[in-house]
């Protein structure tokens, strides 16, 4: 049961990782999820297990449950951590750094006093390597405690990069060092190698000193202090090589869990070098601080996630063993696709690793966080597995018959068993298979997205026939409040270019794209993606291509310095130009393919809908007798016709435009939760209430929802839409509705409808709306209700002599409307929240005049039967869809 927190840890990491796009700040839940939670707490259990065995001392009265306390603390403090910096409460953080540091120190003065009782022995390095391990632990608690307080660039940089020097090279990698001097043998069945414990003796000084360096140079502002601790640290996992891979020289990994830490180990030396590396080379702690949160999850999943399973599913057997049988089983569940899931994790980080699409790296995750997660379905079999043989070795022990111990008996199935060493042939059968599924993951990558693959178009276009020179110039880029920053960038001619571009956004969506056909995919708040240019040799132009935020000032110059570029004449320059959007518009073609399918050249005012269309219900029923009234709109992507043959991608409040209508009275309260599915950030701002908007009324990122609760407390039509910048286009593209709330003492009518009027600035057949033509106001169509001369189609039903009410919203968002009815008069105008006209009054009125979002209704009794159009007397606006019909019958 000691291990139960650690499954529920990596339990808990694994949803993480499913969920991560719907989670605040995900990178930082997942990693702290697994080194915070699982791994320090393994630390504490095992670490104390090993000491136990190597100073064997016998355990004193109370020091299960100090250990048990110990446990709880820890736990219940890195909880804290987790939900206090989820919730931006600093005060539970402070008591969540509080507590995990009380635990480690506890701890580390345990270890203290065990090793004073006992007596002198070969591996007493190894408690030293617990016991300094334990002291760094508190001193990076307090540093991100002081992170999660919040502090300003450069500085958060500095103190991020010495929490993760004290805690993963201190913390974890002391333990884990002092702990494989004796492990590592021990899983390789072989003895331990002389000179071991003298070459990890020597290690320590110069591993502690160097994570002392390498913090203090962050801290100290001091880049090259800092990368020479990490070049220290290096050094000192070099003076244990030698005994560490003669070992494996004598001795050859074959089971999952020597091969898990052996790759784990590699992973740290190779990330550990280009760290050092990128640190020594930065011109800045934001370089610096790029190059760091880049290898952060290879340093988690590769090195941390890797060793700890390695090592678990090795010492579990152990753990659970009531004789060899129970262990043997145990074993072998635990190798289960061993060789399927090493190759499976490592490929696919590997794949992670180098430039490739977004859609490709997401595969090769998906497939790394398989392999890891297969490890906590397989521990349960594997306790179920050791049961089950503990249970028949019993059963043998008990059998007079001699049937157990004879040939085919179960004794002798039970000395064949294996001890969870696969056979060489199978092991490489399945090593196959995991090579297999990654290069399937990234040929279906590369199929969905072919431009997208760095190498292809990027480095050809924005090269322009310059040659390289061979050097690397890498900035990071943040993307935050419309805004790229920095929002320029000079890269030396014939330098190849990767910018590293960071979502700091709390709720928007964002991406960049370059004219060269580079991309970085969209990045959800807190993501983050390397984008490989390629050789530049000309200016380039960058934006987000999130609709409207390129129109928002949302764009990225890249600036060439040094040598001049090609001619205008030349080749290179007839390059430059291809692919780029036509001056103040918007890209055509956002996937670089040359095919453009145009909505504008195939909408047709004069075309039938298909036989099956249906139009939008027009009619109004009577508002229900609640007076409260609890509703939910989910914003989700759906693909419409807008006119007949014409198809647009929406952003809908329930799968349609317009939204849901609200019906009610004066007095009356609605709460509406609002669910973003869709795959950039909304919001839902209703006119109807009134109320301060900072909380109701905020951008929710995809995945989030929020209550938006309030009164009715006046009459009218009024608008509700999306407010999200552009909020032009946000309403453009399908966000908005109305809300009725009727005047009181409102008379019946025989007939009930509503209209709510906007305007279409059609993008390609199936895409969204063309900023280009919503800037300049120009739009392709006007409708009533979300579809052109819909009503023309299907007429709105009447009979003469009956009293009608036509309630009227213009959603623009830019265009006014005046509303008549061909043929008719109205007799009352309500417009605004007052009556401009009532049925006694001897005047009449041939229009209603409605700005963006105004409303109102008029009412009318048709004189007989016949065909009364209905139209926006903007008569152009009439001519390209505004238009509808009133179909009236003769009376009854």
């Amino acid at each position: 049961m000691r291990d139960l927190p650690v499954v529920c840890w990596l339990a808990a990491a694994v949803a993480a990782a499913l969920v991560h796009p719907f989670v605040p700040a995900p990178r930082w839940l997942m990693i702290h999820l697994l080194l915070l939670g699982a791994i320090t707490h393994a630390i504490l259990v095992w670490s104390r297990h090993f000491a136990d065995a190597l100073l064997r001392t016998a355990p004193r009265p109370g020091d299960r449950r100090e250990q048990t306390v110990r446990l709880a603390i820890l736990n219940g403090g890195a909880g804290a951590v987790v939900a206090g910096v989820l919730s931006g409460m600093w005060p539970i953080t402070v008591l969540g750094a509080v507590s995990v540091s009380a635990a480690a120190i506890w701890h580390g003065a345990a270890l203290v006093a065990q090793f004073r009782r006992a007596l002198p022995g070969r591996f007493a390095v190894t408690i030293r390597c617990y016991v300094t391990a334990a002291c760094f632990l508190p001193v990076g608690a307090a540093l991100g405690t002081v992170l999660a307080w919040g502090v300003g660039d450069p500085l958060h940089g500095q103190l991020k990069f010495a929490h993760a020097m004290v805690n993963l090279l201190g913390w974890m990698g002391l333990t884990i060092v002092g702990t494989l001097v004796t492990l590592w043998p021990t899983m390789l069945r072989t003895r331990i190698n002389e000179g071991a414990e003298t070459a990890v003796r020597r290690a320590l000084p110069v591993l502690a000193g160097s994570v002392v360096t390498a913090a203090g140079g962050a801290v100290s502002d001091l880049r090259y202090l800092a990368a020479a601790g990490v070049a220290g640290y290096l050094a000192g996992l070099g003076l244990m090589a030698w005994p560490f891979t003669e070992t494996a020289r004598r001795k050859p990994p074959r089971s999952y869990p020597t091969w898990s830490v052996l790759a784990g180990l590699l992973w740290l030396v190779g990330c550990l070098t280009v760290l050092g590396i990128s640190v020594a080379g930065a011109s800045s702690w934001a370089d610096a601080d790029a190059a760091f949160g880049w290898l952060t999850p290879f340093l988690a999943a590769g090195f941390g996630a890797q060793v700890l399973l390695g090592a678990l599913s090795y010492l579990v057997p152990v753990a659970l063993s009531r004789g060899p049988a129970s262990a043997r089983a145990a074993n072998t569940v635990l190798d289960r696709g061993g060789a399927l899931r090493i190759v499976m994790i490592n490929a696919g980080l590997l794949v992670c690793v180098l430039p490739v699409p977004s859609l490709v790296r997401g595969l090769a995750s998906v497939l790394v966080l398989g392999g890891l997660a297969a490890f906590l379905p397989l521990l349960f079999l594997a306790i179920r597995a050791s049961r089950t043989a503990q249970g028949a070795a019993a059963t043998d022990a008990t059998d007079t018959t001699g049937a157990g111990a004879g040939p085919g008996g179960r004794g002798e199935r039970r000395r064949r068993a294996p001890d969870g060493e696969r056979p060489r042939g199978q092991a490489t059968g399945l090593a196959a298979t995991g090579l297999a599924a990654v290069v399937l993951a990234v040929a279906a990558g590369v199929a969905v997205g072919p431009t997208a693959l760095v190498g292809t178009r990027p480095s050809t276009t924005a090269a322009a026939g310059v040659t390289g020179t061979g050097k690397t110039t890498t900035v990071h880029v943040k993307a935050a409040d419309m805004r790229f920053t920095p929002a320029t960038i000079q890269v030396p001619t014939g330098n190849r270019l990767v910018i590293v571009l960071e979502n700091t956004d709390t709720e928007e969506v964002h991406d960049l794209v370059l004219d060269s056909g580079a991309r970085s995919g969209r990045l959800a708040p807190g993501e983050s993606a390397r984008i490989g240019v390629g050789v530049v040799g000309r200016d380039l132009d960058g934006w987000c291509s999130v609709v409207g935020h390129r129109q928002m000032g949302m764009v990225l110059q890249i600036e060439t310095t040094g040598a001049t570029p090609p001619d205008a004449g030349s080749d290179a320059h007839a390059d430059h130009d291809h692919g780029r959007p036509a001056a103040g518009g918007t890209n055509p073609d956002p996937d670089g393919d040359g095919e453009v399918a145009g909505a504008t050249e195939d909408l047709d005012f004069l075309a039938e809908p298909d036989p099956g269309f249906t139009a939008h219900d027009a009619s109004l029923p009577p508002a229900p007798d609640d007076r409260v009234h609890r509703h939910t709109f989910t914003v989700s992507d759906v693909e419409r016709q807008v006119a007949p043959g014409v198809t647009q991608e929406l952003w809908t409040f329930n799968g349609r435009m317009p939204g849901p209508v609200l019906h009610g009275q004066v007095g009356d309260v609605f709460e509406v939760t609002l669910v973003n599915d869709g795959s950039i950030g909304h919001s839902i701002d209703f006119h109807a209430g009134a109320l301060a908007p900072d909380r109701p009324m905020r951008t929710i990122a995809p995945g989030e929802s929020l209550v938006y609760r309030f009164r009715a407390t006046r009459a009218g039509v009024w608008m509700y839409h999306c407010s999200s910048m552009p909020m032009s286009a946000h309403i453009a593209n399908g966000l908005f509705g109305a809300v009725v709330i009727e005047p009181p003492d409102l008379p019946e009518v025989d007939r009930s409808y509503l209209l709510v009027q906007s305007e279409l600035y059609l993008g390609a057949q199936g895409g969204v709306v063309d900023m280009a033509k919503l800037r300049a106001e120009e739009p392709d169509a006007v409708v009533f209700n979300g579809y052109a001369n819909q009503y023309d189609h299907r007429p709105l039903r009447a009979r003469a002599g009956e009293r009608v009410r036509i309630w009227i919203l213009n959603a623009g968002p830019n265009r006014a409307t005046s509303f008549h009815v061909v043929g008719g008069q109205f007799d009352t105008v309500y417009a605004e929240g007052a009556y401009l006209l009532q049925r006694s009054s001897p005047g009449g009125s041939q229009s209603l005049a409605l700005d963006p979002a105004q409303g109102g209704f008029v009412e009318l009794t048709f004189p007989e039967a016949g065909h009364y159009p209905f139209i926006s007397h903007r008569m152009i606006d009439a001519e390209r869809g505004a238009h509808g019909i009133f179909q009236v019958a003769p009376p009854q």
